[in-house]
């Protein structure tokens, strides 16, 4: 009896894990289908949180893992803890840069969710609402949260709503 208990809890492990990656992969198919999927990623220019102004030029020669969000999104704050966990698995690699683009239009609540967060990594906006943001068309951004990797010579590798995408793509680079 025992035995016929763990086959059965066994496949539906096994029945969720393949439902979860068919939900993921449905996301993409609704939410990112106008994204820029190959070539060049188009080159933009934005301040960031720390006074300095960035192009995708400044990240030449590295993998650049861009974070389109905003801190008023549930499913980007949902995502936050993972997003967190690959700054941490990419600290200290000089080789891979991950920047989040928030579509915020409030700088001390951008300001003051990075700090309450322990969020580490660049953030640029131009506090500009998503439909208005010039860098959010560009590159197509319809829904948030939405993830570009851009490789070092500014090709574009991936493009996802999906977070767990990002992780096995850059699991990848870092073996």
């Amino acid at each position: 009896m025992k035995k016929y208990l763990l086959t059965i809890m066994a496949g539906l492990l096994v029945f969720g894990a393949a439902t979860a990656r068919a939900q993921q992969e449905d996301l993409d198919a609704q939410y990112a289908t106008d994204l820029l999927k190959e070539g060049q990623a188009p080159d933009f220019t934005l301040p960031g949180t720390d006074g300095k102004t960035y192009s995708l030029k400044d990240f030449k020669g590295k993998t650049l893992i861009l974070d389109f969000w905003a801190t008023w999104c549930p499913d980007c704050r949902e995502e936050m803890p993972q997003l967190l966990a690959l700054q941490k698995r990419i600290k200290g690699r000089k080789d891979i840069v991950m920047v989040g683009i928030s579509c915020d239009t409030d700088p001390e609540k951008l300001s003051a969710y990075v700090k309450e967060q322990g969020i580490s990594w660049l953030q640029l906006s131009d506090f500009k609402a998503k439909k208005e943001s010039p860098i959010y068309n560009t590159f197509k951004v319809k829904w948030i949260p939405t993830k570009y990797v851009i490789g070092p010579d500014g090709k574009i590798l991936l493009a996802t709503v999906v977070q767990d995408k990002v992780d096995a793509f850059v699991e990848k680079l870092l073996k």
